[in-house]
């Protein structure tokens, strides 16, 4: 299709370009638009209709006026230059290389708008995945496959997690091709270079493709960044069989570029100003990981957004907990007690745990034992809350055993150096051994052969 120029345009509001008398243009296809002094920036269709073509620009827009800016529409959607060779490098928000690496030389070009996995297709997912994390492993298991997000609030340690799960992150099955995929939307310089010396300095970089848009980079890099990042995962994961684990930090950024856009083309707006469609948008992203069937092939996100004003009723986290299979939420009291990573097991959940975990996966303890901890743990708050009106002398001797679990529970169970990196059995061993400051009478949630094969109960 050849190329075709135009010289209409009309108006420029933030990142968006309004090009006039253009009669074909087509969603999402890619334009450049030189500037007057024969400078080249890259676009993006957005929207069209009736002639007006509405382009997004990958870039800031200054230096651009009506006059004498020249729009270049290619009649070619935007693709990803792809190959095996993106582990171990990093690149921008649109996919080029800032690691001082040479170009990516690739045999193929993908669209980076993919769809979502059709249902029809998908494999149920089934398969264990070891963070390491006893928090995770043990009372919100991820299941390769599965979208399971990570809320937090400014100020907590979900860049240390995040960091700890792609270098700690493995199959149980280590003849298994096992990759992350990294990408990053509006953070700081700062958090950039924390990012990529930890990659770098635990050797998690070899295993890994990083993708960084900074706070001072374009917003549009924000909007293309994961598309670009799925992409990658899905030629990885479904071209080549290996097991991807995507990584998406920050999705609250990725959406608030995505109403600055709403904004600038004066929708009307939803909730808290956010586009009405953000919904759609967002299930785009999260909808690209799974399974499919006939492939070996897979891919598991962990999308993690702060939550303004840590509010798990904001846009964000009630969207994406709508899309996704289950949270983990990192807790500010927790993090408040010096308590790392400071997940909330309570708060948290994994809708697909029970497909990963039981005999031939994780233990044939494990969904019996986690219930008790939950059980326990959460009688032990109770009971927090309780004393701090009676105080602990009220307490029967049986209540204050369950007020001595919660603080054993949170120091031993929750609490977790950035380095530690637990196996599965490790994690469940633990849980036994903290059940058995409790009555054995009480062990409801756990089968009697499983209390008499892993319990840790002194015999009398």
């Amino acid at each position: 299709m050849p190329k075709l120029t135009y010289k209409s345009v009309s108006q420029i509001s933030g990142p968006l370009l309004f090009v006039e008398n253009v009669p074909n243009a087509a969603y999402n296809e890619m334009v450049d638009i030189e500037l007057e002094n024969g400078e080249v920036r890259q676009g993006q269709v957005l929207d069209t209709r009736k002639g007006l073509a509405i382009v997004q620009i990958f870039g800031a827009t200054t230096g651009i006026g009506t006059e004498g800016t020249k729009v270049r529409f290619r009649g070619e959607v935007a693709r990803l230059p792809i190959s095996e060779d993106m582990l171990g490098r990093v690149f921008n928000g649109i996919g080029e290389p800032i690691d001082g690496g040479p170009e990516i030389i690739a045999k193929e070009k993908m669209e980076i708008t993919s769809n979502a996995i059709n249902p029809y297709s998908r494999e149920e997912p089934s398969e264990f995945i070891e963070t390491g994390i006893s928090a995770i492993d043990g009372m919100n298991t991820l299941v390769r496959g599965q979208k399971l997000p990570i809320f937090s609030g400014s100020g907590l340690p979900h860049n240390q997690l995040a960091a700890q799960i792609a270098r700690q992150a493995k199959v149980l099955d280590s003849s298994e091709n096992f990759a992350v995929v990294f990408g990053a939307m509006g953070i700081t310089s700062e958090e950039a270079n924390y990012f990529t010396n930890q990659f770098r300095e635990t050797g998690a970089l070899s295993r890994s493709v990083m993708f960084l848009n900074l706070s001072s980079d374009p917003s549009m890099e924000r909007i293309i960044l994961p598309r670009i990042a799925l992409t990658t995962a899905e030629y990885l994961a479904f071209q080549k069989g290996m097991h991807i684990l995507v990584i998406l930090t920050d999705m609250t950024n990725y959406c608030e570029a995505l109403r600055e856009i709403s904004a600038a083309r004066e929708e009307v707006p939803g909730r808290r100003g956010y586009p009405g469609y953000m919904y759609t948008d967002l299930s785009t992203i999260y909808e690209r990981a799974g399974k499919l069937k006939g492939n070996n092939g897979s891919i598991t996100q962990i999308p993690i957004l702060t939550m303004p004003g840590d509010d798990i009723t904001h846009p964000v986290p009630d969207l994406t907990g709508y899309i996704t299979e289950g949270q983990v939420v990192i807790s500010r009291d927790l993090n408040r007690k010096d308590l790392y990573p400071g997940i909330d097991v309570l708060l948290s959940l994994s809708r697909l745990m029970n497909q990963g975990i039981g005999k031939g996966r994780t233990r044939e303890d494990h969904r019996g034992l986690a219930d008790q901890l939950y059980a326990a743990y959460a009688s032990g708050k109770d009971l927090r809350s309780l004393t701090a009106i009676v105080g602990e002398e009220a307490l029967s001797q049986n209540d204050r055993k369950y007020l001595h679990f919660a603080d054993t529970f949170e120091n031993r169970y929750l609490k977790q150096g950035f380095f530690e990196d637990r196996s599965i059995e490790d994690t469940l061993n633990l849980g036994w051994e903290l059940l058995a400051d409790l009555p054995v009478q009480d062990m409801k949630r756990v089968k009697p052969d499983h209390i008499q094969k892993y319990g840790r109960w002194k015999k009398e």
